[in-house]
């Protein structure tokens, strides 16, 4: 069966013939090649799956379509992840990058996030070099317009309950099984998984002031017929809106009267394959609209697509337009723009704290305005855009869909915004349609483990209102989750299902190494009747400081990142063993399952919207059903008795197992 797609179906023989041949078969279709796409096709192949990644453009692979930079807070946390489970991400960028920054520095060691500055250009090209290098992976340019499936089962055949609600995401009422994607022209690519990561090309509109255009991205175009095609699905489709800000020529610029922020000067790598960055860094530059501007921005919110009803669709709270900044914070009579040069080989730069979809003329005048872009010249006008995101409580854990076996969502489609977010669902998208091909067990990482284990639950458990951004906040054990620590806590994990290379198992075994011989020189040596140990942990020293008056210490000679590690570990202990405790007792929560088919409607004690929200979800432990919203501990109760020992609510109100 072929859905979405509108073109005459009655394929040519001569097609027929041409798609017939091996070039069309896979095992695994990734659709999109932005930061989500390049990420699960390089993690499939490595896994051993015959991949293909098709992109409308081959010419913009991995390109940076707003920011120039990766990282930031939370975000550098989310890059050191992936590199630490085998990505490619932070090598890229640690390749390309022109200026790197530790950020919260006079904050603890939990909240040092890493970010950088990248070469707009050669970061793209890196990484398409990188994907057309990769062995097992082909890269197409196509446009994808349909999905193939097959039906598995019809409904009454062991599918979970249809839900009572009409607000809710009803279950299926047919189980599909992806067995291909059509393009533009009838081709037909036959795979046994596709992950479709889009990104704002899912019915896409670009707006700038009342001209509306059609388009992901200024140059662009978009993919109307897929949305048709999962919408024939039977999946839920909502909009949301992201923006850019203008560009303008850097040689216009007069940067004499701007506050320059020039890089670190001992910059630390985003790849623990990088032993050191040598590139020369770029300075970015500071300077901040005025109370004329706002001024100028209130007499033209008429124009403005978000305030003339224009646009209806929800537009992210964290990277707010200027216009929205100007109605939200009335009382500010200024904000930050960060000038930031976008490559070695161009004068382009990148106007960040001034996204905008306000029209052309009133955006010439806001740039005029502002201190030291008096003569500056745009090169490329901000604007908005809308497009088609699914809902991610359709969603499981492993990024596959409830409704099509096979089928897996990453990146913008499930509602989330940024390359780093974008990047980590790829990577675990690509890590389990391979594994589940192998018929291995899938990746599904902890909150108390990952970042990324943060995400995927806040997606799939809660779902979004708007474009969602990670923040240190939404981790709750974020002391555990630092960024000098996520080969600690995920290399091994890459290690066991093959995607840590050779290379990168080696230096983690040396490191490794070094960590525990380190700690077991603090609690072996005394001074004064105290082990090194309980030294270390007084605010006053340090390892470097305990080293020069040990012999012991120096002895070891141990490298400067293994030696913060240690300090980090054991100034934090006290801290780190609590959280660990907190984390086991959630565990012993978490370990009751819920069968995939139990019936939530087949519970009456359950209060209606405890019945209504579960069955959206479908949790698949008491610990995610904890975590829905408006969930209650008398809710979980229930749950616990009848997952239990259901024989105590009466056989007649057990649930269809």
């Amino acid at each position: 069966m072929v859905v979405g797609s509108h073109v005459n179906l009655a394929i040519s023989k001569e097609l027929a013939e041409v798609t017939m041949n091996s070039n069309y078969d896979f095992d695994i279709a990734v659709i999109g090649a932005g930061h989500a796409g390049c990420e699960a096709a390089l993690a499939a192949a490595r896994l051993g799956a015959k991949t293909v990644l098709l992109t409308m453009n081959a010419d913009t692979v991995g390109q940076m379509s707003c920011n120039p930079a990766i990282g930031g807070v939370a975000k550098g946390q989310i890059v050191r992840e992936i590199d630490a489970l085998g990505g490619e991400m932070g090598r890229v960028i640690d390749a390309t990058a022109i200026q790197f920054r530790m950020l919260n520095r006079s904050k603890g060691p939990a909240m040092y996030s890493p970010r950088a500055q990248a070469d707009k250009k050669a970061y793209q090209f890196d990484m398409k070099f990188r994907i057309e290098s990769q062995p097992g992976l082909t890269l197409r340019q196509e446009i994808v317009e349909g999905l193939r499936v097959e039906e598995l089962r019809a409904k009454g055949q062991g599918l979970c309950a249809e839900p009572d609600s009409e607000n809710l995401n009803p279950q299926p009422s047919t189980l599909n099984q992806i067995t291909g994607v059509m393009v533009r022209g009838g081709a037909v690519y036959r795979c046994r998984a596709v992950i479709i990561t889009t990104g704002t090309f899912l019915q896409a509109i670009m707006h700038t002031g009342e001209t509306k255009t059609p388009g992901g991205r200024a140059g662009d175009g978009t993919t109307g017929t897929l949305s048709d095609s999962l919408r024939e699905l039977g999946f839920e489709l909502q909009r949301f809106k992201t923006g850019t800000p203008c560009r303008l020529n850097g040689r216009t610029i007069d940067y004499s009267v701007l506050d320059e922020q020039p890089g670190d000067a001992d910059p630390i790598p985003f790849s623990y394959l990088t032993e050191k960055l040598t590139q020369p860094q770029l300075s970015c530059w500071l300077t901040e609209t005025n109370a004329g501007i706002h001024d100028l921005i209130r007499e033209n919110l008429h124009r403005a697509p978000m305030y003339s009803g224009q646009i209806q669709s929800t537009g992210p709270r964290y990277c707010p337009s200027i216009e929205d900044k100007v109605v939200r914070f009335a009382d500010r009579t200024a904000h930050h723009i960060f000038l930031e040069p976008e490559g070695r080989h161009t004068h382009e730069v990148y106007c960040n704290g001034i996204s905008t979809s306000l029209p052309r003329d009133v955006q010439d005048r806001i740039v005029r305005s502002v201190r030291g872009l008096e003569h500056a010249e745009i090169m490329r006008y901000g604007y908005a855009v809308e497009y088609d995101f699914a809902p991610p409580t359709q969603l499981q854990r492993t990024l596959e869909t409830k409704r099509v076996q096979g089928l897996y969502f990453a990146g913008q489609i499930n509602g989330t915004t940024g390359y780093e977010e974008a990047a980590g669902q790829g990577l675990l998208a690509g890590i389990n349609a391979a594994l589940k091909l192998n018929g291995q067990p899938p990746l599904i990482l902890d909150r108390s483990q990952a970042y990324l284990g943060v995400l995927i639950d806040d997606l799939v458990t809660k779902g979004v209102d708007e474009p969602y951004r990670m923040f240190t906040s939404r981790a709750e054990y974020r002391l555990l989750l630092r960024q000098d620590n996520a080969d600690r806590r995920l290399t091994p994990i890459g290690q066991q299902i093959g995607l840590a290379s050779p290379e990168r198992s080696e230096r983690y075994t040396q490191y490794d190494d070094e960590i525990s011989r380190g700690t077991a020189a603090l609690l072996a040596h005394r001074v004064d009747g105290l082990t090194l140990e309980e030294w270390l942990r007084r605010p006053e020293w340090s390892w470097e400081t305990l080293s020069e008056r040990t012999p012991e210490l120096r002895a070891l000679d141990l490298s400067p990142r293994a030696a913060e590690q240690i300090e980090i570990e054991t100034k934090y202990a006290g801290y780190i063993k609590r959280q660990a405790a907190e984390i086991e007792r959630q565990h012993k929560v978490a370990t009751v399952r819920i069968p995939e088919s139990f019936n939530f409607q087949g519970v009456p004690q359950l209060r209606k919207e405890a019945r209504e929200k579960l069955t959206r979800v479908r949790p698949t432990d008491l610990g995610q059903a904890g975590r829905i919203s408006g969930i209650t501990p008398a809710d979980l109760t229930v749950l616990m008795l009848y997952l239990k020992q259901p024989e105590r609510l009466g056989s007649e109100n057990r649930p269809a197992l």
